[in-house]
């Protein structure tokens, strides 16, 4: 486990995640107390990617459940392996006349029947899915369960006894409780209100579209190859295009696309008839395409008037790219 805070930072950060205070002590705090994690945010923030790090830093094994809306207990648990327990009864079936033989009576034969139950009702016929082989695991494991709020209220509520008790139960077979309790992290894109019952048994964690600042060293990290002046550039309309009304707002792995396609075909600046014919990288709908377009064109006019100012020795060499986008 993390040793500190600072040690949770220090490790996210091997693994380029660039992990703030905030973040660090509620990852450390998790792993100390051994509660389950719920991140909420905006898509394309890191979310995802705070569960695959964790795993990673920790030298875990990452078990992910992706929600989806008609996930039930039986797709998300375990299924029961019919088909295959059939198969073993027909090949089984001369063994069965064997234990049969001398019976008196129907009661006799069912009683020796049930005696070999463990042979037809075992852990064999069980097929795992990822909270169960998140349970059993002979290691530690980190379970990241992506994306909870795609999923229904009822399902939700399944999670809550698997949650506080880390157990589950198979009711042919018995009850299975962890070997190992493990770290769980629960991801929501806000699509709806997660329950109270819910949030009572996490600690919970809002990650946020990065500040400039903050953008600019996840591209630095990233895309070391990416000019200087490009990423700048990039950060400040991205910065500036999350203001807008969009239906899709431009998180991070946007942000890097787009600055590794620029990278990709040489661009140093915006300054550059390839930039529109780039957009698609960061922005998803047609609609967005064409506010996006509006807004570069302003931008690239704010910074054409700025360079004339600065030949011309005017005061517009003292507007900084934040001015020039609000």
């Amino acid at each position: 486990m993390f040793s500190s805070i600072d040690d949770v930072i220090e490790r996210f950060s091997q693994h380029q995640y660039i992990a703030s205070r905030r973040i660090g002590t509620v990852v450390y705090l998790a792993s100390a107390l051994k509660k389950p994690i719920l991140v909420e945010g905006p898509a394309g923030v890191g979310k995802t990617d705070l569960g695959k790090v964790l795993a990673a830093a920790l030298g875990h094994q990452l078990i992910r459940l992706q929600c989806y809306e008609g996930l039930d207990e039986g797709k998300a648990l375990y299924e029961w392996e019919y088909a295959k327990q059939l198969l073993y009864t027909q090949i089984l079936k001369d063994k069965i006349s064997e234990v049969l033989v001398g019976a008196q009576g129907l009661a006799q034969a069912v009683e020796r029947i049930a005696a070999e139950d463990e042979v037809f009702f075992s852990e064999k016929f069980v097929l795992p899915r990822p909270l169960m082989r998140a349970i059993t695991s002979d290691q530690p494991v980190v379970l990241l369960i992506d994306e909870i709020d795609k999923a229904d209220a009822e399902f939700e509520a399944f999670l809550l006894e698997l949650l506080s008790d880390f157990q589950v139960t198979v009711p042919e077979i018995g009850t299975f409780k962890a070997k190992h309790t493990p770290l769980v992290v629960l991801t929501s894109n806000n699509a709806r209100e997660m329950s109270d019952a819910l949030k009572r048994r996490c600690l919970h964690l809002y990650i946020d579209f990065p500040t400039k600042e903050q953008e600019l060293a996840i591209i630095r990290l990233k895309v070391p190859e990416a000019a200087e002046q490009l990423s700048q550039e990039v950060v400040n309309v991205v910065q500036s295009l999350r203001k807008l009304d969009l239906k899709k707002t431009p998180g991070i792995s946007e942000t890097l696309d787009w600055v590794k396609a620029l990278t990709l075909l040489n661009v140093q600046s915006l300054d550059n008839a390839l930039v529109d014919e780039t957009l698609d990288t960061i922005v998803k709908y047609e609609g967005d395409v064409r506010k996006a377009q509006e807004e570069l064109k302003e931008y690239m006019r704010r910074v054409r008037a700025r360079r004339g100012g600065s030949e011309t020795g005017t005061s517009a060499t003292s507007r900084s790219d934040k001015d020039l986008l609000n």
